[in-house]
């Protein structure tokens, strides 16, 4: 018996029949040779990763398919196992941790909604109803498991400093704040009000960030650090845009209704800038650390300053090309990082 498996050395038991413990997973399609619900090896999970290259971990305009879908998933389930058995191996000291976040928790989505809410938890609401708050708010949005899938990849696509999954899953406050939000924005859509703006609370005691629960995130968001990550309750963020620390996407004070800023795909927001007002940033834009906007940034444009203003504007196809992601792309291969 593998020393990780049965009781660990601080005599915390783990489940063995958990979903994909020991690289077993119930609802594995044909997982190199081996059949529905068998004992897969390292080695035939290796093989499921190299039969994924075409495939993608967050759709990218075409759904894959059913089949496609819960093979991804699955891998990314096992490999974040992996990367949590290797910690245990080299970090004992820290296995409740490895244990009670990963390895003792049925599916990815389960274990996520299990760590955020264990930061979260409090005398006043417990791990318990939080997690069900997850569990309902899946299941009435689907959608909201592939943002969630989309963000963590994010996070190790476009952060260097981060070389696992396990990183962003266990210990990154942006990304946890990001998954509250969810939550909390679908609490507030579904007339839970109180309960979505506890969550805000919440998230700015634990994780220093302000996000209106009526805010609207698109998915493969990034927010790096997110210290002092304020978002008013009109702003829209949409796919692929990256934030750091102590951005403030605000009003002016000025106006009611529709008063924030609108993110749009793929721009990127340096630490400390404030943009303020219903103005957009163009898709793929970039907002230079500690620049004020209070004008529109048109699409693929470098802003600077205080206030800010247009360094260049970027052709498309330049933009596109700086914007490409490295070979070996997370999103549609699994050989760097999966």
């Amino acid at each position: 018996m593998p020393a990780f498996a049965g009781m660990t050395g601080l005599g915390i038991p783990i489940d063995p029949d958990a979903r994909g413990w020991l690289w077993r997973d119930e609802n594995a399609v044909d997982c190199g040779g081996k059949r529905e619900g068998d004992m897969a090896t390292p080695e035939s999970s290796a093989s499921l990763f190299a039969t994924l290259g075409h495939l993608k971990l967050v759709s990218g305009g075409h759904a894959p398919s059913r089949m496609g879908s819960q093979v991804l998933a699955d891998a990314l389930w096992i490999k974040l196992r992996q990367e949590a058995r290797e910690a245990y191996e080299s970090a004992p000291m820290l296995a409740p941790l490895f244990v009670e976040s990963i390895l003792n928790q049925p599916s990815f989505e389960a274990a996520i909604f299990h760590r955020i809410a264990s930061r979260l938890k409090n005398d006043v609401v417990g791990l318990g109803v939080i997690v069900d708050a997850f569990n309902r708010a899946v299941e009435a949005s689907p959608a909201l498991i592939g943002a969630l899938r989309a963000d963590i990849a994010a996070v190790v696509e476009r952060d260097p400093a981060t070389a696992r999954f396990i990183e962003p899953f266990l210990y990154f406050k942006g990304f946890h704040a990001l998954q509250n939000h969810r939550l909390a924005n679908w609490l507030w859509t579904s007339g839970e009000r109180d309960f979505a703006l506890y969550l805000q609370s919440r998230s700015s005691d634990v994780f220093q960030t302000d996000i209106h629960p009526a805010a609207r995130i698109g998915k493969g968001v990034f927010l790096d650090h997110a210290t002092g990550l304020v978002v008013g309750e009109t702003a829209v963020i949409e796919d692929d845009v990256s934030l750091l620390q102590n951005v403030t996407l605000g009003g002016t004070g000025k106006h009611a209704g529709d008063r924030h800023p609108k993110v749009r795909t793929g721009a990127v927001i340096g630490a400390g800038a404030k943009i303020l007002g219903n103005i957009e940033i163009g898709a793929n834009a970039r907002v230079a650390a500690g620049a004020v906007v209070l004008a529109d940034v048109p699409a693929n444009a470098t802003v600077a300053g205080v206030p800010a203003k247009i360094l260049k504007t970027a052709e498309a196809a330049e933009v596109a090309r700086e914007f490409a992601p490295p070979e070996g792309h997370l999103a549609d291969s699994f050989d760097f990082s999966i």
